[in-house]
């Protein structure tokens, strides 16, 4: 396959996760409203269900994704905690202050966290299109985390705090599992940040109330959530990493918040006001210019920094991790 190809193949697996993670939080409302379920059980049983998929699936490679955790255990085991935090405050921020607000604010923060990162640690200055992408991509985000006029002031409050919460601890367990994640399969590294995020949730979700009545729409959400939204997701996200530069995936990624806007709109009534719609706007453009300013260019250009860092292992290089 060519270099275009596979850059090709990389934005498509990187859109397709985005549109997947951009479902999740309208499952986690409906799978609330039918079981009365909280926010960090929804996330246990999400990741349950992943863990499963990815151990039945990845069993003949039960040796490896075992040795990988043994090469790299404190940042194997801070990328699941990572994940499992991350989970319980987008969900908890889901509840209180709504989907659009929740994943927009959470998802569209921590690209923008991770952009400057990049830019830090690299010590490249971003070019003047940049630097106006993440302004817009800024203002997008305040004007649509104002948007809380549905909810009580109080707890719409809770529910902003809750998905920028979300957002750093997202933007931070990438930053510190992206040298780990260079020499570890997507597979394996999605297997076994799944089930020590499970392990890492399970004593606050049982605490929270895990007992709900089995019925059909619940229990195929929640394995929908699972199964495809995140075992699928992320399996995806790390293939697509593999051929892309983390900027690139970061713009990419934001059809995530985008998508779940729309599906909160459209299932479930929520309203978006006229400034969070212009924040919308904004965000796109952010999300379109930063595109255009990368070129969708067919082979990732490598720092100096970047170079130093890679590991000696052939053809496992990923950008970004965990989301």
């Amino acid at each position: 396959m060519s270099p275009a190809a596979v850059a090709r193949l990389s934005l498509l697996q990187l859109s397709v996760t985005g549109v997947l993670w951009g479902t999740t939080g309208v499952v986690v409302q409906v799978v609330a409203e039918r079981t009365g379920l909280g926010a960090l059980a929804i996330g246990f049983y999400r990741l349950v269900v992943a863990a499963g998929v990815l151990l039945v699936i990845g069993f003949p490679a039960r040796r490896r994704i075992w040795a990988a955790f043994l090469a790299a255990p404190v940042a194997t085991a801070a990328t699941g905690v990572g994940l499992a935090a991350y989970q319980a405050l987008y969900f908890l921020a889901v509840r209180l202050g709504g989907v659009s607000v929740a994943t927009v604010v959470s998802l569209g923060l921590a690209p923008v966290l991770l952009s400057v990162w990049e830019t830090l640690r690299t010590r490249q200055r971003p070019s003047a299109a940049a630097l106006g992408a993440l302004a817009a991509a800024i203002l997008g985000l305040v004007l649509i985390g104002g948007d809380t006029a549905g909810s009580p002031v109080a707890t719409a409050g809770l529910g902003l705090l809750a998905a920028v919460g979300s957002g750093i601890v997202y933007a931070a367990s990438t930053a510190l599992s992206r040298h780990t994640a260079q020499g570890v399969r997507p597979l394996h590294l999605t297997t076994l940040s799944c089930v020590i995020g499970s392990m890492a949730l399970a004593p606050l979700a049982a605490v929270e109330g895990l007992v709900f009545t089995p019925a059909a729409t619940p229990l195929a959400l929640l394995f929908y959530a699972g199964a495809f939204a995140t075992a699928l997701a992320y399996a995806l996200f790390y293939s697509g990493l593999r051929h892309t530069s983390s900027s690139v995936a970061a713009v990419v990624t934001l059809l995530e918040p985008l998508a779940a806007a729309l599906l909160a709109v459209l299932l479930i009534g929520e309203r978006l006001s006229v400034p969070a719609v212009v924040g919308g706007i904004l965000l796109l453009g952010a999300v379109v210019s930063l595109y255009v300013g990368t070129g969708g260019t067919t082979k990732t250009t490598k720092t100096k920094a970047d170079k130093a860092e890679q590991p000696v292992t052939p053809a496992e290089t990923v950008g970004i991790a965990d989301r």
